[in-house]
């Protein structure tokens, strides 16, 4: 079954059970389905890698938009998108652990051949694609760092 429609059966349900916070996420989440569909050159189904890569860049501003209205003072705010963030989690694949992450990316500077802080790029070329929707760019990024550097 496709992101779309797991999505559309869900608003079904939230909207039965009246539960407007879930509601709100949900429609976003189709709302950006829909754009990416009927943006130019897109096609009517998104492939699997597209649905993740949507779902993660809205966990992502969900995430950032609740660091900032924490740094000023606006809870109820914070909460919202808090709320948001952990209802978009639910459609995402389950994310690697630290742990994992650093497993994988061993194995991809083996691959590569990386010697140093200079392969950063051939590395982190790889591992973005590699570890789509299943890690954090960011996180990604500090590790190949960490292991390059040392």
């Amino acid at each position: 079954m496709s992101l779309k429609t797991t999505i559309d059966n869900d608003i079904k349900k939230a909207m039965l059970a009246k539960n407007k916070e879930e509601l709100d996420a949900l429609r976003s989440i189709k709302s950006m389905i829909l754009l990416a569909e009927t943006e130019k050159g897109g096609s009517n189904e998104l492939a699997i890698d597209i649905e993740n890569k949507l779902l993660m860049k809205a966990a992502k501003q969900r995430k950032e938009s609740a660091e900032i209205f924490q740094k000023e003072g606006r809870q109820d705010l914070a909460q919202r998108e808090n709320l948001q963030l952990e209802i978009i989690s639910r459609y995402l694949p389950k994310q690697l652990s630290e742990v994992e992450i650093t497993a994988e990316i061993k194995t991809i500077i083996a691959h590569v051949g990386a010697k140093g802080p200079q392969d950063m790029g051939k590395v982190m070329g790889v591992a973005t694609k590699s570890l789509a929707g299943k890690a954090d760019g960011k996180m990604i990024s500090e590790i190949v760092k960490k292991l390059l550097v040392s």
